[in-house]
């Protein structure tokens, strides 16, 4: 068996986690958490840092947030 020797193309592994693909995909599971929270939480997709995309759930009304608060809704919606 003969060696075999790995290099990886670091910018272009900075490439895909920027681009419009890896976005679409945080987006993807952002949503689907957001759908098991109910009503009053939103999405918010952007890319942080300058190294990555991210997407976001957060409670933006009143009662979302209060209900966050007493039943960790946010953090049982992960799992």
């Amino acid at each position: 068996m003969g060696s075999f020797r790995f290099k990886l193309n670091r910018a272009g592994v900075g490439e895909l986690l920027k681009s419009q693909e890896a976005a679409n995909v945080c987006t993807e599971f952002a949503n689907a958490i957001r759908d098991r929270c109910g009503e009053g939480y939103e999405v918010s997709t952007q890319v942080g840092g300058k190294t990555r995309s991210n997407a976001s759930v957060m409670a933006v009304t009143v009662e979302a947030r209060r209900e966050n608060l007493e039943n960790n809704t946010l953090e049982k919606a992960i799992r």
